[in-house]
């Protein structure tokens, strides 16, 4: 029978695709590079000390309801999400402050408070009515369909009605002309980057993200966000997937525009009528010699990161969950990224301290902190003494915000950079997200989720259609799932 389907890395996406697969009557096979599941959404443990190494919040929470429902589980009552409020707090210099509420009323009052200027309060709701109006659409087109399918009679109608002024524009003029604080500004501006882009370059479209956000919650696991790969694994194999760790695709076979055969590291061969890369389409491009997949060059690849994990003796008191340190001047920060390619002078840095919320991820009277500021997805550069430097800097732009050095008397610190990022999950030179969402064409045709050259192999994930993000992952995966149907079809 024609029924086995080979995915390739068990990713969120490729966990999610597998268990669709199993559902619709697939046998299906999980080949993943390394020794455990998740990709990029994976776990760091130190000494009781415990750290996502991916996201740290997730939005759109009945995206995941969906795929657990159908693997015969409830989302909320295996993992029990906790909503957080506020959801960051933002920091520009060592006194001015913006707490980011995600209940509509105290975000107002925030806005007043902070900006003086009831415009800003005005552009707030204009903004994320934007966004209300732009998620309606995405809902029902881009999040549903493959960019390129037949328009329906209803997707005509909905896309006549869309708000073309900012939509279609280029985000940083649709948040200038809302806001009119450069702090308020620069908060909104940061959205692009939730999808490795920078908002001088990045489509008016992407103003779905602050309203998703809003409207839907950010989302905590508690013990961690790795603890949906370890349910989705679960699920899976329940429902009879196979998973071969330590199984890195080394070579792929095509005859007549199909694969019929991977080599994995452990030279095992694998047969199969279909094939679902979770890995982006590049490293597809380059073990196939390119005889499928997509080339992507250095300039079309989304951000990077630099992360520092480190393990705190005793409590960071009166810091939040999330906090946000700018830069003093955000739009140098991605020029320095995009255009020279190098890790900026002046960093905006990420700070996560999940034991602040969740006591199980640190030891008693201890905390465990996420440090993170972009970078470009260029290996080349991160050796042992630029790692140092780039931490300098991260050091630097946390004192210039008023924050307590969490470095001195730190029990360990451990370093991850867009070298590490690519040789761990195979991310082109660290890219996150694959090819970046820049203009038109990065955002609405990026890779095909099925590829051209071979009718059998199709693309879930960040690097694909609709885009990077946890709940547009797991949408590529129902999209890839209903184009290739059950077997025999």
């Amino acid at each position: 029978m024609n029924n086995h389907a080979v995915v390739i890395g068990a990713g969120l996406g490729g966990l999610a695709t597998a268990i669709r697969l199993a559902n619709s009557g697939w046998k299906v096979t999980v080949l993943e590079q390394g020794s455990r599941p998740g990709g990029k959404l994976n776990r760091f443990e130190r000494g009781g000390h415990v750290f996502d190494t991916g996201p740290s919040l997730i939005t759109l929470p009945h995206v995941f309801a969906r795929l657990f429902e159908l693997a015969g589980a409830d989302f909320y009552s295996e993992l029990e999400p906790q909503r957080l409020d506020p959801l960051f707090e933002y920091r520009f210099g060592p006194d001015r402050r913006l707490t980011y509420s995600s209940q509509l009323p105290d975000l107002t009052s925030e806005f007043e408070r902070f900006s003086g200027d009831r415009d800003d309060v005005d552009g707030l709701y204009r903004f994320l009515e934007l966004g209300a109006r732009l998620y309606d659409l995405s809902e029902k087109t881009f999040f549903a369909r493959p960019p390129l399918a037949k328009p329906r009679l209803q997707d005509l109608g909905l896309l006549l009605s869309a708000p073309k002024r900012h939509a279609w524009g280029n985000y940083r003029k649709a948040v200038r002309t809302h806001f009119s604080s450069p702090e308020i500004r620069k908060i909104f501006e940061r959205y692009p980057t939730y999808v490795g882009a920078s908002p001088a370059d990045a489509v008016g479209t992407l103003a779905l993200i602050p309203y998703m956000e809003l409207a839907f919650g950010g989302w905590y696991i508690p013990g961690g966000l790795y603890q949906i790969v370890e349910t989705l694994h679960r699920l899976a194999a329940q429902a009879g997937v196979q998973f071969e760790f330590d199984a890195e695709v080394e070579s792929i076979e095509t005859v007549g525009g199909k694969v019929t055969q991977l080599t994995d590291s452990q030279g095992r061969s694998h047969r199969a009528d279909i094939v679902v890369s979770n890995a982006d389409p590049a490293v597809m491009h380059s073990l196939s010699d390119d005889r499928v997949g997509r080339k992507l060059d250095h300039d079309q690849r989304s951000m990077s990161g630099f992360v520092m994990l480190l393990g705190l003796n005793g409590k960071a008191e009166g810091l939040r969950h999330h906090t946000v340190c700018f830069s003093d001047d955000y739009d140098r920060e991605f020029d320095q990224i995009f255009k020279e390619r190098r890790f900026p002078d002046d960093p905006t840095v990420y700070v996560n301290i999940p034991s602040r919320t969740d006591e199980s991820v640190a030891p008693a009277g201890d905390e465990s902190v996420f440090i993170m500021a972009n970078a470009p997805a260029d290996p080349d550069a991160w050796t042992p003494e630029f790692e140092a430097e780039a931490a300098q800097r991260v050091r630097d732009r946390l004192a210039r915000s008023g924050m307590p050095d969490f470095f001195s008397g730190a029990k360990f610190v451990e370093c991850s950079n867009p070298a590490r990022l690519e040789a761990d999950y195979a991310a082109p030179g660290g890219s996150i997200y694959g090819q970046v969402s820049h203009g038109w064409k990065g955002t609405f045709f990026r890779p095909s989720l099925n590829d051209k050259r071979a009718k059998n192999l199709f693309y879930v994930g960040g690097g694909t259609h609709p885009g990077g993000g946890t709940p547009t992952v797991l949408m590529s995966a129902e999209i890839v799932t209903e184009m290739i149907g059950e077997p025999g079809q």
